[in-house]
């Protein structure tokens, strides 16, 4: 089976990221396996929907999650458009799958007395990488960026001046989002240590290891980890979290759904609206306060 010209087509023409496309690829590649096994290695764009059925069924039974089945189900339904698409079958067998339900997964956010307590009484600034995890926090929650991004993000990408940043989303599209004076000040902060450095390797991006190289997914989310599991009770402490704190938050205090779908980078508002489930204690405040037949 060659896949390259479909890890191809997804790198060059639908501009997915190397994470994603090596995703994509290990799942398909154990349909393939399951198929060696089960089916006399028939080809992977012979088969009919009755031996995916198969695989889904042997997933199930080997605990994989419903969650997990339905995202390797959508790489190998990917692949058979490509297919289509390429005119080497004629009916996608995966047409009419209905995808295994799942619970929806609430991401609790932090609250805004951790957030107040790690920025004003975890972090003292003495040094380079403390003035950079600075920067990293107050970043995260002051734009909701995802960890790629922030990883990404170059120093001509940072305007001070016009306080903004242009960030690289998904699929490379690009989107500006406003800088709070609190950002700008860590940033100038962080410039300065981070021009002492005696050896800069890749000068053209903001976020820097002690050695001058650019940081990585790993080390930021340790960060976020190190900081936030002092402060907060919560299984999870991480960027992940920041972005649905910096969303909750803002919907909290009145900010439009719509704005918030720009300012995360979202495609479809449907991304977005998962964080209304999120503000469901503020709305209920609201309501009890406004509402006429509630007024004492």
């Amino acid at each position: 089976m060659n896949l390259k010209p479909f890890t191809d087509y997804l790198l060059l023409e639908k501009k997915y990221s190397k994470h994603t496309v090596l995703a994509y690829t290990r799942d398909i590649e154990n349909f393939n396996s399951f198929l060696d096994k089960n089916h006399d290695a028939v080809s992977i764009s012979k088969v009919g929907y009755s031996e995916i059925r198969e695989w889904i069924v042997e997933l199930v039974n080997n605990d994989i999650s419903n969650r997990t089945v339905n995202r390797k189900v959508s790489s190998l339904n990917t692949y058979y458009k490509f297919l289509l698409k390429v005119e080497e079958i004629n009916i996608n067998p995966l047409n009419k799958h209905r995808a295994l339900k799942v619970g929806k997964k609430l991401q609790l956010p932090f609250s805004e007395q951790e957030l107040k307590s790690v920025l004003e009484n975890s972090i003292e600034v003495i040094d380079f990488e403390s003035a950079r995890n600075q920067l990293i926090i107050e970043l995260f929650y002051a734009t909701g960026i995802r960890r790629i991004e922030l990883v990404n993000i170059k120093l001509s990408d940072v305007d001070q001046t016009g306080h903004q940043i242009k960030v690289l989303g998904k699929r490379n599209k690009e989107r500006y989002i406003p800088l709070i004076d609190s950002i700008n000040k860590a940033l100038t902060c962080y410039l300065g240590y981070r021009n002492k450095l005696p050896k800069i390797e890749d000068n053209e991006v903001l976020f820097l290891t002690q050695k001058g190289l650019k940081i990585y997914e790993k080390l930021v989310y340790r960060v976020i980890n190190k900081y936030f599991s002092e402060a907060s009770s919560k299984a999870k402490c991480s960027p992940h979290v920041l972005r649905h704190s910096f969303a909750t938050h803002l919907l909290n205090k009145g900010a439009d759904l719509n704005s918030i779908k720009e300012l995360l980078g979202h495609t479809s508002l449907a991304a977005t609206q998962v964080y209304t489930h999120n503000s469901i204690g503020e709305l209920k405040k609201v309501h009890s306060k406004a509402h006429p037949r509630n007024l004492q």
